[in-house]
């Protein structure tokens, strides 16, 4: 079909073509209906006259138009008229990146005004499972106002099939379309050697756009296609400070991380990017340091007589730590690498040195009848000198305050400056009554344990704890836990789940912008039939507070079990950035990575996991969850007779638990004992363990897919 100025194609009226290249061409148009201009873009012919293509389209651009990041182009609708496929979007008025590159690069100050919204906006597409493998300073817009926008975010992969540019024989290269020569100087190793891809081929591209604004160079050399697949493949990146002194030389190692050819290698992630840009010391900054300030909040010392006040001394450390975390200028290690050191006697510079923190919080609690001492010392680890220190004498009514006022002296000791809404979420009390307090703080540390018995023992201490403030956000979030907990593993009855979804609906009705309350509602709704409103509770819990490992895990659980495999991986990722001593996230994303025929990166991240484990299991030699991961990920590795004797240690342990028993099934289908397996997988079934997403997507189970008991399994389901 022609396009030409005036053409109306329902209710849009073309006014001028602002481009075209291989993914289409593109107009400015009149919305006649909504009185406004949009800009339209048309498939290429060959795109419409598929049919499967066109479903991934929609699909994938559904996808993206669900961001809504400021710094993403927004996706209005999909629409066909006259027999032509288009979508329309966001006119974005402006010029693109490529227009704006200066010869010598740029300062410091206006490279960072374009790189962090870019990694920002990466990062946040990354989130959702999309990735874009065709980011170049062409497809990046400034608008009038100076705000980014990234173009067709997530539809390059439908648009734009990419050319065999280079054989299974890294020696012979095909003939190059002319088309993709600008495009050709941006793609990652991995796009040009025609292998699978992730999220982390837009690592590598981002790493390029952002070498040239900063240097008005490419890192790699050639004038030709063929001479930069070469440069890309086989050469060192140039050295970006070296090309522009005004930038400083830390630039030359986020760069560096951002274009390694290994995937592997490369920057974990956009976010991690976005945090690093975001540490380079600015112009007139002097004495800044070159990242965030840094702490680590170890649980208290219990000094009570009867030494039963463990789990207040623990909730006492966990709030500060859940205060400190709500300050953007501060880094602060997670409860799980913390609280790993409670009654070990290492020394304050080696527990820093192994958490990568500059400061570590220590403490002790004595609590008799209504009294309560707390005593504190802030510690620069790297000369052991005490920056802060206090001793508070009070009565038990006063737990709120003496936690909030820690938490100022941090933040005043390490000279972190607060924004109006970080000063509220510091004075902020979960609950003004002490004894439901105490009923919450016992539940989590019942709930932390993750055994059943503990669990249903959490459940009435958070009961309780409600009973006593019935506005209690976070004992409700508690109470959704744990019958999520109840119906996932032991009792999986819809009044069950619908009692789990009542509650995070209360604890968010009480607390919105508590990020807590978002990931406990997102867990219940996960487990319901409407499993796509998990999703937005999901989303807003990461963007309240990107630090809550929970709300990274339990979204990559739900989009395994839903069969998304490439967001499972990248949620499981942001999982293991967020609390690298976690063992539980690299085991579970290495079966993810077999799945996505990633068998590298699953050997790596299983190896990580299992050295973890046995650390673990060295302090907590009966931690049955630790014992049954480890299993698995030894026998993936080839460590069968050590995994079937830790496997059959858990079972001695939790011989009844359907958790257990299921995780027994996968551990005997990988060392194929496929009858063994399918007896467990039965066991765990009757005793509750029904989710049927595990059992059909998960990887380790593929030796008894065939299997008819197996297949029987799945049918009674």
């Amino acid at each position: 079909m022609d396009l030409t100025k005036e053409l109306v194609l329902g209710n849009y009226r073309l006014i001028e073509k602002l481009g075209e290249g291989g993914m289409g061409a593109v107009w400015k148009a009149r919305d006649l209906k909504l009185d406004r201009d949009v800009a339209i873009k048309f498939l290429p012919q060959g795109a419409v006259g598929d049919p499967e293509r066109r479903v991934f389209f929609e699909r994938e651009a559904k996808a993206v138009a669900a961001l809504r990041h400021p710094n993403i182009v927004t996706i209005y609708a999909i629409d066909e008229a006259e027999g032509t496929t288009f979508f329309t979007m966001e006119l974005i008025e402006g010029r693109s990146l490529s227009e704006l590159v200066e010869p010598a690069g740029v300062p410091l100050d206006r490279f960072l005004e374009v790189a962090v919204p870019l990694a920002d906006a990466v990062a946040a597409a990354h989130a959702s499972g999309i990735i874009h493998r065709d980011l170049k300073p062409p497809n990046i817009m400034i608008d009038t106002t100076g705000t980014i926008k990234i173009l067709d975010f997530g539809l390059a992969r439908i648009l734009l099939p990419l050319p065999r540019v280079i054989g299974r024989d890294e020696g012979t290269t095909a003939t190059l379309d002319a088309d993709f020569a600008g495009t050709i100087a941006y793609m990652s190793p991995e796009q040009l050697r025609n292998q699978p891809l992730d999220h982390r081929t837009d690592i590598f591209s981002l790493g390029i756009v952002l070498f040239e604004w900063a240097t008005g160079r490419l890192p790699f050399a050639g004038r030709t296609g063929p001479e930069r697949i070469a440069a890309v493949l086989k050469d060192e990146p140039l050295v970006a400070s070296e090309l522009n002194p005004r930038l400083p030389r830390q630039i030359d190692r986020i760069l560096r991380h951002c274009l390694e050819k290994e995937p592997r290698y490369r920057m974990a992630s956009a976010r991690d990017l976005r945090d690093e840009l975001g540490s380079l010391d600015q112009p007139g900054d002097a004495g800044r340091t070159a990242a965030p300030p840094s702490i680590a909040v170890l649980p208290f010392v219990d000094m009570s007589r009867e030494k039963d006040q463990g789990y207040f001394c623990e909730g006492i450390a966990e709030e500060i730590i859940n205060a400190l975390c709500r300050i953007r200028g501060l880094r602060v290690a997670s409860r799980t690498g913390s609280f790993q050191y409670k009654d070990a006697a290492a020394d304050p510079r080696e527990i820093a040195s192994a958490l990568r923190v500059d400061t570590v919080l220590e403490g002790s609690v004595r609590k008799s009848d209504n009294r309560l001492r707390i005593t504190v010392q802030l510690i620069e680890a790297a000369r052991g000198f005490h920056l802060w220190s206090e001793s508070y004498d009070r009565e038990l009514r006063d737990v709120f305050a003496i936690q909030q006022e820690i938490a100022r002296n941090v933040v005043r000791s390490l000279r972190v400056t607060l924004s109006p809404q970080e000063k509220g979420a510091l004075a902020a009390v979960p609950t003004s009554h002490v004894q439901a307090y105490d009923y919450y703080l016992r539940g989590r540390s019942f709930f932390y344990r993750y055994g059943r018995h503990d669990i249903e023992f959490a459940l009435q201490l958070f009961a309780r704890a409600v009973e006593l403030d019935p506005d209690y956000a976070l004992a409700h979030a508690g109470l959704a836990d744990c019958w999520s907990y109840i119906y996932l593993y032991a009792e999986r009855k819809d009044e069950v789940r619908a009692q789990a979804e009542a509650a995070g609906r209360r604890a968010v009705e009480l607390a919105p912008e508590s990020a807590q309350a978002q990931a406990s509602l997102a867990m219940a709704l996960s487990l319901g039939p409407k499993k796509g409103d998990a999703e937005p509770a999901f989303e807003r819990a990461i963007r309240l507070d990107p630090t809550l490992f929970e709300a990274w895990y339990f979204y990559a659980r739900h989009a395994f079990a839903s069969g998304d495999l490439a967001k499972s991986a990248t949620l499981y990722e942001e999982a293991m950035r967020v609390r690298p001593e976690d063992f539980y996230s690299p085991l579970l994303v290495a079966q993810v990575y077999q799945e996505l025929d990633r068998p590298e990166d699953a050997r790596a991240v299983r190896e990580k996991g299992v050295a973890l484990v046995e650390k673990h299991v060295d302090l907590h030699p009966d931690d049955v969850r630790a014992l049954y991961m480890g299993a698995n990920g030894l026998i993936a590795l080839g460590q069968k007779a050590k995994g079937l004797e830790w496997a059959r240690r858990a079972r001695r342990i939790e011989p009844d638990d359907p958790m257990v028993l299921y995780n027994l099934g996968c551990i005997h289908a990988l060392a194929g004992d496929l009858e063994e397996a399918i007896d467990c997988l039965e066991r765990a079934a009757a005793g509750g363990l029904l989710q049927k997403g595990w059992y059909e997507h998960d990887g380790d189970l593929e030796p008894v897919r065939g299997h008819p008991r197996f297949k029987a399994l799945l049918e009674r389901m």
